[in-house]
């Protein structure tokens, strides 16, 4: 991992997370016609605490930080919701006692659930994806928990809760120009009355073997657009990601830089959402974003400035993260 300061990004950094993804299940009651990640339901063996316990082991003289609990979803009405739940927050408590910090994105939960998860994450996320309820029709019409509104109500209740939160936005599944706009202007306005997220995505749709939808690839050239757009939109206080695996080539990637992106998200071994596309090296990243005339330097998966909402036994470990980065 290269390792340097783990301050905000500045106009001469570039961030990302050294990450690891835990996997509880691919299961998921949604079937998105887009999704490379799912499994039907009852079709895979859940990961037990046994074999975290070994992954984790195994991560911890490498330089990973963020420890992203990512699952597919078991629906909220299941006998076995109960049982997911709990894996879940049982996998973070370990990841939490074994050095790790994390980092949760598993569907839309109830304000309870949240609340509990708070417990034992620095951060939490859901992708917003867009807003637009006519994609019902379309990628989602067999996804229930894509309605805009239900994810709307996470934004508002991690808020309410005081949970850094990153969200985003996919690109390329059918939206128009306008319901990017009306994405972003949907972020911003819950962001300025709880001001709680700490990232927005911007992750282009890209195709995979998998998938049943055969829509083409975003347009690179557009994604640099976008990455403007979002920036005039947002507050400066939201730092823009993007996904340098899902990037064409070097040159989009130091546009969308030029344009305000400032962070490259997770960085790890896999990209479970997208496995076609594996994550480029941290080091061969760095060279990349120096052509620019940036550097890149790791964070944590809770920027600064929310340090002060978690518990104290998380505010502990976020502590010692930074020390520990800073070299002091």
């Amino acid at each position: 991992m290269v390792f340097a300061s783990v301050c905000p990004s500045t106009p001469s950094t570039i961030t990302y997370s050294p990450a690891y993804t835990l996997v509880p299940t691919y299961e998921c009651f949604n079937r998105c016609t887009y999704c490379n990640f799912r499994v039907d339901p009852g079709r895979d063996r859940w990961m037990t605490l046994a074999d975290a316990t070994k992954t984790l082991r195994s991560l911890q003289s490498l330089g990973v930080i963020e420890i992203l609990v990512l699952s597919g979803e078991v629906h909220p009405h299941s006998p076995r919701r109960g049982a997911w739940f709990q894996r879940i927050y049982d996998l973070c408590k370990l990841a939490l006692e074994m050095g790790f910090l994390p980092h949760t994105n598993v569907g839309p939960l109830s304000f309870e659930e949240m609340a509990q998860l708070k417990l034992v994450n620095v951060s939490m996320g859901l992708m917003l994806e867009q807003v637009n309820p006519l994609l019902l029709e379309t990628v989602h019409c067999h996804a229930p928990s894509k309605v805009p509104q239900v994810r709307l109500q996470q934004l508002q209740w991690a808020g309410e809760l005081r949970i850094p939160f990153t969200t985003g936005l996919l690109l390329g599944i059918g939206e128009t120009e306008q319901d990017w706009v009306d994405t972003l202007m949907a972020i911003a306005h819950i962001h300025h009355r709880y001001g709680h997220i700490q990232e927005v995505i911007l992750q282009p749709h890209s195709p995979d073997r998998e998938q049943l939808w055969r829509g083409a690839a975003f347009d690179p050239a557009t994604l640099v657009d976008v990455v403007a757009i979002a920036r005039q939109i947002l507050p400066e206080d939201i730092t823009l990601q993007i996904p340098p695996n899902l990037l064409p080539d070097s040159t989009t990637l130091l546009a969308c830089l030029e344009k305000g992106a400032r962070d490259l998200g997770g960085i790890g071994p896999k990209d479970e959402v997208n496995p076609d596309y594996p994550h480029p090296h941290d080091a061969a990243l760095a060279a990349l974003v120096a052509v620019g005339g940036w550097r890149l330097v790791p964070r944590l998966p809770i920027y600064p400035q929310y340090d002060d909402w978690l518990s104290g036994q998380l505010q502990t470990a976020v502590t010692e993260w930074r020390s520990r980065l800073s070299g002091h």
